[in-house]
């Protein structure tokens, strides 16, 4: 016999966990708007960091976790299917209309990064938000930047210098935008903003 009533589906649950509210829309997109301006004034401390690092650029890798916020974050506050990749390609969005010398690359830069958050948190079913599941989702969202990087910016590297630079933005990425975006979306659960969210309950979750 149909588990399918008059279109109705056979677990009702499972769908609501994964279809999108208009209140997961709105702060999805205030959280990816907010983290864009930081993108921004990440992307104005580059010049900085390049100076820094010109005798050796590949350590440039460890500035890029600052690129990766929006779709670890987003990920974590969200917890729906999509959410890592939409905050991390708004929040690319903001950064290239306030005006950034990185030009509109930031976009793909944006979806390839936020593709590696987002696989992460599929993979667990998006039913884990632990401190190594935020982890890894920075670390393969930095590897995907030194990806996009490597194919756009470091065309002219040894090939030594762009698999360093990847293995340097995963570490970068672990801890700037997984460990600290964890410790942030604690925060913010303990203080009643993400009341009406399904991570409300994040300063009581476990670590691992």
């Amino acid at each position: 016999m149909s588990n399918f009533v008059a279109g109705t589906p056979a677990n009702p649950k499972a769908v609501a966990k994964t279809t999108w509210r208009v209140v997961d829309i709105v702060v999805a997109s205030v959280l990816a708007v907010a983290v864009g301006v930081i993108f921004w004034l990440w992307s104005a401390g580059y010049g900085f960091i390049a100076a820094f690092t010109a005798a050796f650029p590949p350590l440039g890798g460890l500035y890029g976790g600052g690129w990766l916020i929006a779709g670890v974050i987003g990920g974590l506050v969200i917890r729906k299917p999509g959410a890592a990749l939409y905050c991390e390609l708004v929040a690319a969005v903001v950064e290239a209309l306030l005006g950034t010398h990185f030009g509109f690359t930031v976009l793909l830069s944006g979806l390839v990064q936020g593709l590696g958050a987002e696989v992460i948190f599929a993979l667990v079913r998006y039913r884990r938000f632990t401190l190594p599941v935020a982890m890894l989702a920075g670390a393969l969202s930095g590897l995907g930047m030194g990806l996009i990087d490597s194919l756009i910016a470091n065309v002219e590297w040894a090939l030594e210098w762009k698999l360093l630079y990847s293995v340097l933005g995963a570490v970068s990425g672990a801890v700037i935008a997984g460990l600290l975006s964890w410790l942030a979306v604690r925060g913010l659960a303990r203080t009643g903003a993400l009341a009406n969210l399904p991570s409300r309950g994040a300063a009581t979750e476990p670590v691992v």
